[in-house]
């Protein structure tokens, strides 16, 4: 690996770690191996590296939902209540080991005011998140989803997402799962059609 590398796995353990605010440009230094110069060089600043590293990890984390399972392999767009129990359930399985991820989430909330260049970054990168959302319910390929799509369906899982994120940070045992979750969804369709779901 070279320097930009090493800085963004080291970011990654150090925000696992201290989380945004108490990481500093040395802690990520000393866990890289690397020097200052090199952050400036390749990211162009310490929250600008903190930034990647976080969408990363959500990344990785994502990729255990099985977004390679459902997106991208030129099915015709599938949406369905399984497809949904499914996805949730994996996102749901998810949730213990991504504990310290989530935590980040919430800190990048209640601290965006003593780092604004980061909550800067994340904020542009929701629409990104919501993108990478919808493939998993629908089949849709990413790069091809419509707008509209991402722009409803998408804002919709994201918000699913956040509530969920935090039942479970608050506490798990009482959390909602993937059946509760899509027997509310059930309902609300049986709801608005006259007609089981």
């Amino acid at each position: 690996m070279g320097h930009r590398e090493d800085l963004l796995e080291g970011a990654k353990r150090c925000l696992l770690d201290k989380g945004f605010v108490r990481t500093t440009a040395r802690d990520i230094v000393k866990e890289s191996g690397t020097n200052l110069a090199s952050i400036g060089y390749h990211y162009g600043s310490k929250d600008k590296l903190l930034a990647e590293a976080y969408i990363a990890l959500v990344e990785a984390v994502g990729d255990q939902w099985g977004a390679d399972l459902f997106a991208g392999r030129g099915e015709a767009p599938v949406r369905s209540v399984e497809r949904f129990h499914e996805v949730w359930a994996r996102i749901v399985d998810s949730f213990p080991e991504a504990r310290p991820i989530w935590m980040l989430s919430f800190e990048s909330v209640l601290y965006g005011d003593r780092i604004p260049e980061v909550r800067k970054i994340l904020v542009a990168a929701q629409r990104q998140g919501r993108a990478g959302l919808v493939p998993m319910f629908t089949g849709d390929i990413e790069d091809e989803t419509d707008d509209a799509i991402v722009e409803s369906e998408g804002r919709l899982y994201a918000t699913l997402l956040n509530g969920l994120m935090l039942q479970w940070l608050l506490d798990p045992d009482e959390a909602t799962d993937a059946e509760q979750l899509t027997a509310g969804l059930r309902r609300v369709i049986e709801g608005a059609t006259g007609s089981p779901a």
